[in-house]
């Protein structure tokens, strides 16, 4: 940064710091990531739309079933180029790259964040990749906010409430919908719902929907207004259309953990291209409307118009035939999961969330087609089941009811649906939850111990680091040394009672402690004879430095009634971990949690 704006901005703060109270500057603070937020979302959504108006010229639309095969290709073409060649940088999913920033990092973001998503992710949606907007919106604002807090020196939970800020403005910028944009960063972001934090997640959300309504004026990427009222005697389909879209979220995280896993086995990023590339190309050229987000889906499903939501495919189906129609509904739930996450597999840049929306959407659909040409007599809303859908397959695959709750309520300007959307989510969540225990933004992060939750305690725990609680102070022994020389060169310069056992890589091979040897320490007939190999014991347990979170290592102390357990990098031995240093480092964390 230049001198002179260095001098400004330290100008400011110190004006700030005179003339601004902290709660004041926090909520100016919250409209302005709100605004950038919003910003970001807004520029994200026209760069896919300009990047899509390329393709409607007539002469691309004179081939537009071969180019569904070619255009997905080119896309992420580009995005590896761009990739290998300018930004050279991992970018992550947005919403799981910023919990790890939340949780890891003291919400510190690098800034090729606010230009990396920005950049790739209209590339990758805009040529058809089968992926959404709102991760990329959510990394680009959260970005923002938190280096907006690192410029102006904000203490790490204030930064950490901007990045939430960020969050919740990118979702009510992308919607219109700025209640479910506060319950998504409550839900998913696990932020304490406190007068401290909800006045400035308002702010965020009212500045990025103010933001969307002037640049894109009224219009709505959703918007439904309710024709059919809920109607008790469905009550029993919505039962069944909870438990479907609970085994479907199950299909989808499954589905997205298998693929993830096998493009994970090629290290080359141009396998990964090509392989995933190719099989995109082939899913869109047999699955038109798998193409890009899928709002077009969406949208013209809740219109009625399933014609429109299918399109044409390159196969002579009877579209009047209302089975045919059922069947590829189905075929877009299914493949909807494979095509987003074959997407990622390739290398594009996306989100889960809309896709998500898409998969439950045409399940809902279907599901009411079927209820409606069974043959029994029965007559469902189809706008409504597939509304209620898209709340099913969100509460599962995101582990967020709320979030799927309030947004199909805002986005149907009411709350004529609240029983089903309820029941829907409720019976989703519960039983997706009980077969995928962590959704796919968290589910990497709390395997290592690093999701943040509404669990204080478990907070607290994954804040400390481990790096300040290590003692090195400790005089290490060879397991060829003699008692006499155990004692001259450890004992007598050692302020400890534990002596660590190494070999000669450095690899801990036992430990001693002062009690071990304090009833022969005076007798100097077995200075010479005794060796420390023939002293020295297993350690109680032991701390592995790169696997063991601290839930894992306070267990350990709890489970082996341990002072003192050795901690052990790479195999070789690196210091000792107390209890008394692990609770005090605990206490202090958990006073600077309280006083958040």
């Amino acid at each position: 940064m230049p001198t002179n704006i260095q001098g400004l901005l330290r100008k400011f703060l110190i004006w700030k710091y005179k003339h601004i109270p902290e709660r004041n500057f926090i909520y100016i603070l919250s409209i302005l990531v709100g605004f950038l937020a919003g910003l970001g979302t807004v520029t994200l959504r026209n760069l896919t739309h300009y990047i899509r108006l390329l393709f409607e010229i007539s002469f691309f639309k004179n081939y537009q079933n071969s180019l569904y095969f070619i255009f997905p290709i080119i896309g992420l073409l580009l995005v590896y180029i761009i990739k290998q060649t300018w930004l050279k940088k991992h970018i992550g999913h947005g919403i799981s790259s910023t919990l790890h920033a939340i949780s890891k990092l003291k919400g510190i973001i690098p800034r090729y964040n606010i230009y990396a998503a920005l950049i790739t992710a209209p590339l990758t949606v805009g040529f058809g990749g089968s992926v959404g907007l709102q991760g990329p919106a959510v990394s680009v604002g959260s970005a923002l906010g938190s280096n907006l807090g690192r410029l102006l020196h904000v203490n790490t939970n204030t930064r950490m409430l901007l990045i939430s800020c960020a969050a919740a403005g990118a979702m009510a910028s992308m919607f219109k919908a700025p209640i479910a944009a506060i319950i998504f960063a409550v839900e998913v972001f696990s932020l304490d719902i406190a007068f401290a934090s909800l006045i400035p997640l308002l702010l965020a959300s009212i500045s990025a929907v103010i933001t969307s309504y002037f640049f894109l004026g009224t219009d709505f990427l959703l918007r439904f207004q309710l024709t059919d009222k809920f109607q008790i005697n469905d009550i029993a389909f919505y039962i069944i259309l909870g438990l479907v879209t609970a085994f479907a979220s199950v299909y989808f995280s499954k589905v997205f953990f298998a693929i993830t896993n096998f493009f994970k086995q090629f290290e080359s990023r141009a396998k990964r291209l090509l392989i995933g590339g190719l099989a995109i190309g082939t899913i869109l050229y047999f699955i038109p409307p798998l193409y890009g987000e899928g709002y077009g889906i969406m949208n013209n499903l809740l219109k009625g118009d399933h014609l429109a939501a299918i399109g044409t495919t390159p196969f002579n189906l009877d579209l009047n035939n209302i089975w045919i129609v059922i069947a590829l509904l189905l075929g877009i739930s299914i493949f909807k999961a494979i095509a987003m996450t074959t997407t990622f597999g390739a290398g594009g840049v996306g989100g889960v969330f809309i896709p998500t929306l898409v998969m439950g959407s045409a399940l809902g659909n279907a599901f009411a087609k079927i209820i409606n040409n069974i043959g029994f007599g029965f007559h469902v809303s189809e706008s409504n089941f597939t509304l209620i859908g898209m709340t099913g397959l969100m509460a599962g695959v995101l582990h967020a009811p709320l979030t799927a709750i309030f947004l199909i309520a805002e986005i149907t300007g009411g709350y004529e649906l609240f029983v089903p959307l309820m029941l829907v989510s409720a019976i989703s969540f519960a039983i997706t939850k009980y077969y995928i225990s962590h959704s796919i933004y968290t589910l990497k992060l709390a395997k290592r111990g690093e999701l943040m939750t509404h669990d204080k305690d478990q907070n607290v725990l994954m804040f400390l680091n481990i790096d300040k609680v290590i003692e090195t102070n400790f005089v290490a022994l060879k397991p060829e040394m003699s008692l006499g020389d155990m004692l001259h060169e450890g004992v007598a310069k050692s302020t400890r009672n534990l002596f660590p056992v190494t070999d000669n890589e450095g690899a801990l091979v036992g430990v001693i402690l002062l009690d071990d040897v304090r009833d022969i320490m005076f007798k100097q007939k077995l200075y010479d004879c005794t060796f420390v190999e023939d002293l020295m014991h297993n350690a109680p347990d032991i701390i592995d430095y790169k696997n063991d979170s601290m839930k894992t290592i306070m267990n350990k102390f709890q489970d082996s009634n341990a002072w003192n357990l050795p901690v052990i990098k790479d195999g070789k031995y690196v210091g000792f971990v107390s209890k008394s240093k692990l609770l005090t480092a605990y206490r202090r964390q958990l006073i600077n949690f309280t006083k958040s």
